[in-house]
């Protein structure tokens, strides 16, 4: 591998996308459930984008959502999804990082 290579990141290959993002803060943040509001601010993405894109990630059962009252909800990595596990990897290797949780291995 080329120095140029270990240098990737997702958005070199798929372009920078919100989902993308979003997907990218719960991987990192997979042993914690997170607000929205706490997504929104990590990623510097509004409160509405964020609302939006997660919603395909839930659907596909990528992401799990709880909800906290009548409005507030969190999210995580749905550690029991392959695929999330799969993505997680991906990402990973891609980005050079390491999975931040062995349920992700």
């Amino acid at each position: 591998m080329t120095n140029d290579q270990t240098k990737l990141k997702m958005e070199d290959i798929f372009g920078k996308t919100a989902q993308l993002t979003v997907l990218r803060s719960l991987i990192k943040n997979t042993s914690e459930p997170t607000y929205l509001s706490g997504i929104a601010a990590e990623t510097g993405l509004s409160h509405s984008s964020v609302s939006r894109v997660i919603l395909p990630l839930i659907e596909a059962g990528i992401v799990v959502e709880k909800p906290m009252g009548k409005q507030i909800r969190t999210f995580k990595m749905n550690s029991q999804s392959e695929l999330a596990r799969q993505i997680s990897r991906f990402v990973s290797s891609i980005e050079g990082g390491s999975v931040p949780d062995s349920r992700f291995a």
